[in-house]
Parts: C-alpha cells; sequence; structure tokens
C-alpha cells in the first residue's frame, strides 16, 4: 500500500497551493466582505486548466482523475471556501452529469466552454419540498410539439446566477407515478432503488429526468442571491422556471433515468465536498499554528504551552486521518469501484472535523478570532455548511448504515 502521491498529484498540488497564497489569500477577505464573485480568480483557474480538471482532453477538460481534481478542491479551500465551492459545484455538478450522461451533441456543445472556465455549470436539485428527501421533486417538464416546457422552482443553487454562467441540469418530473404505493422505504439520497421501476424513487415513484436549461432561455428566471453565513463571493441563490421552453433535445440521458443520475452525482460530489472539509480543517490548523507561535503570554509563545499544544496535536492528527479517507475515496472512484460508503464516510467525517477546527483555531486566536481581519473568522463561518450541503450528517449517516446493511 502506497501513500504517496505521484509526481503529477505532487505537481498539481503545489501549483494550486502556489495559485491559492499567491492570488487568492491577498483579496480573500475583502471579496468575503464585499460579497464580490471571483471573476478574475475564476478566469485564471480557467487559463491554468483548473476548471475542468477530471475531464478527457478531447473535451477541453484537463486529462486528471478524481484524486488530482480532490487535491486541486483541497488546496483552494485552505485559503478560501468561496472560490473552492465555485470549483467545486462547477465541476462535480455542473459539468459532470453533461459528462456522464450527455449525448455526443451535448458535449461538444458544452464541455470545451465549461472546462476552460468560459462559462459556469450549475446543478439544480433542492426545492422546497425537496431537500434531504431530494426524490420529492415538484417541478414539472412537458413535453409537446419538440420542446419541454418547465414549471417550478429551484433553491440555495450555486453558480446559477452569475455573469458566465452558461446552463444548469434541473431534475424535473417528467411523467405521472409509475405506481400507486411503495413497497420498500427509502430515501432519495440513501441509494434505495425500486427494483420494479429501475431509476424511480421507491417513496416517490414518479418518473424524473434531468434536462439542461441555457441560460437566457424564455421563463427562466435567478432570483436574488441569498444573504449567508458563509461562502460570501459564491452565488448561490433561488431559480424560477415559468412556461420555460427548451428543446427536446435538451433531455439528459434516458427520459425517467434522472433519480439515479443523480444519485451517482451525489456520490461523486461528496468526494469534492468532503475535500473541501480537510482543507478547511488544515487552512484552520495552519492559522492557529502561525498565531500561536507569534502570540506572547506569561513571557513565551503560547503555542508553548500544554494546553494549546494539546489542541494544535488533535487537530493534526484529525486532519490527518480525514485526509486519508477522502483520498480512498477518490481512489475508489478512479479504480471504477463502488464508492458510495466512502464518500460518505469521508463526507461526514471532514465537515465535522472542519467545524471543529475552525472553532478551535478561533478559541487559540482568543478575540483576535473574533475579528473579521482575521481568516479564522471567515473559516469558522465557512465551515457549518459542510455538515449541510450535498447531503445532510443525518443522510450521510443513513446512506452509512444502508451500506452496511443496517
Amino acid at each position: 500500500m502506497d501513500f504517496d502521491l505521484s509526481p503529477d498529484h505532487e505537481l498539481i498540488r503545489r501549483t494550486v497551493r502556489e495559485f491559492a497564497e499567491g492570488e487568492i489569500a491577498p483579496v480573500a477577505e475583502e471579496l468575503d466582505r464585499c460579497k464580490a464573485f471571483p471573476y478574475e480568480i475564476v478566469e485564471k483557474l480557467g487559463k491554468l486548466n483548473l476548471m475542468g480538471i477530471p475531464f478527457p482532453e478531447e473535451y477541453g477538460g484537463g486529462g486528471g482523475d478524481t484524486l488530482a481534481y480532490t487535491l486541486a478542491v483541497e488546496e483552494l479551500t485552505r485559503v478560501d471556501s468561496s472560490v473552492a465551492i465555485t470549483l467545486c459545484a462547477h465541476t462535480s455538478l455542473g459539468t459532470q452529469p453533461v459528462y456522464l450522461f450527455g449525448n455526443e451533441e451535448q458535449k461538444r456543445e458544452w464541455l470545451p466552454r465549461l472546462c476552460s472556465g468560459e462559462r459556469l455549470g450549475a446543478f439544480g436539485l433542492t426545492e422546497p419540498e425537496a431537500g434531504s428527501d431530494a426524490g420529492n421533486t415538484r417541478t414539472r417538464a412537458k413535453l409537446a410539439d419538440g420542446e419541454w416546457t418547465i414549471n417550478g422552482s429551484k433553491q440555495f443553487i450555486t453558480n446559477a446566477g452569475t455573469e458566465i454562467s452558461g446552463m444548469v441540469c434541473i431534475t424535473a418530473v417528467t411523467g405521472e407515478d409509475q405506481s400507486g404505493d411503495a413497497a420498500t422505504a427509502g430515501s432519495a439520497n440513501d441509494g434505495g432503488l425500486d427494483p420494479a421501476h429501475p431509476g424511480l424513487d421507491p417513496v416517490h415513484p414518479k418518473e424524473i429526468s434531468n434536462i439542461i436549461v441555457p441560460n437566457g432561455a424564455p421563463g427562466y428566471e435567478q432570483g436574488e442571491p441569498y444573504r449567508k453565513m458563509g461562502w460570501n463571493a459564491s452565488d448561490t441563490r433561488p431559480l424560477t422556471f415559468s412556461d420555460c421552453r427548451v428543446p427536446e433535445g435538451n433531455l439528459l440521458g434516458p427520459r425517467g433515468q434522472g433519480f439515479k443520475q443523480f444519485l451517482h452525482i451525489l456520490d461523486i460530489g461528496r468526494i469534492g465536498v468532503a475535500a473541501m472539509g480537510v482543507g478547511l480543517a488544515q487552512g484552520a490548523l495552519d492559522e492557529a499554528l502561525k498565531y500561536a507561535k507569534q502570540r506572547r503570554a506569561f513571557g513565551k509563545s503560547i503555542s508553548k504551552f500544554q494546553a494549546i499544544q494539546g489542541k494544535l496535536a488533535d487537530m493534526s492528527t484529525e486532519i490527518e486521518a480525514g485526509r486519508l479517507l477522502v483520498y480512498k475515496a477518490a481512489r475508489e472512484k478512479d479504480a471504477k469501484r463502488n464508492f458510495t460508503l466512502t464518500a460518505a464516510q469521508a463526507k461526514l467525517k471532514t465537515g465535522r472535523l472542519a467545524v471543529r477546527c475552525a472553532e478551535e483555531a478561533v478559541q487559540i486566536h482568543g478575540g483576535y478570532g473574533y475579528i473579521e481581519e482575521y481568516p479564522v473568522c471567515r473559516f469558522y463561518r465557512d465551515a457549518k455548511i459542510l455538515t449541510i450541503g450535498e447531503g445532510t450528517d443525518e443522510i450521510q449517516q443513513m446512506v452509512i448504515a444502508r451500506a452496511l446493511g443496517a
């Protein structure tokens, strides 16, 4: 068993770390304070070929693997979560469905622009009545005369309302209920599928499909950005579809396979969010250690006090354990093995770890940790969403328990 990274993986880690420290760190506090989307940074990420890391070069991607992508997300989050989630949501949620389920025409149309960063991709799953119960989709799409007419709404959607947003892949009900009841209880996020209706949610047995909706489509509107606790420099807002019309050819994959498709996309997305958890925790440790060495009390730096050393040691140990779990999930995906369990474990572990490490970093900073000029204050605000987004901790526990056979 080899725990060392390959030279190629070390190169991408070093490249992204240098970029994050040189280009993002100097402006991260201002972007957060002003709630300004990082257009210039995204453009530079595109020029570095980092906006499409895990996609084939023939479509304009970086030709890398999941581990390379994971390393990039981790290094970005060490410095700023808003930039990291912009890349993460774009890659795992916006671009991945087109690559995995799109036909060749759809791939040729969208992937080059998405992989270059010219356009951002988004994924529209969550609704007011469809969060953890993601199969309870209310948005509907009806097909007539070669067009889908879409009506409904989505919420908490990342990357859909920027000046460079290109499209959103949405889930929509495209057919009536397939059966009167459900023989097997389950959740849209627990991986349970009704064997009588492959691709259908056993609790909400209706036909769900994924459809590409380009920005600018008639009847598609993006609401005002949310006022958030954290991730202030990322774009998050509600979407509405009022008799929105798109061509029949915008259907993503076979009709009725949307439920099965988004379960797979969520599994992939959890690896990216887990990498964000490790990166934020590491960034918090970096800042805490730096401050502890500089801050003096009772005649010596506080890093020499056992109470502070205990916090730093625990943070370091837990981060290393979480990092190995995230890398394992990435390697399982790259090896084309089932990674659902490991991805859920990694996401559960590192989300909680990020919150705990950010809190300890603030504590080590004392009163200064409560001041916005210090990065740990921003890290603390950014951390909590990692236990909620891409499936709450409680959903991860369900996924893990069922994978264990419970």
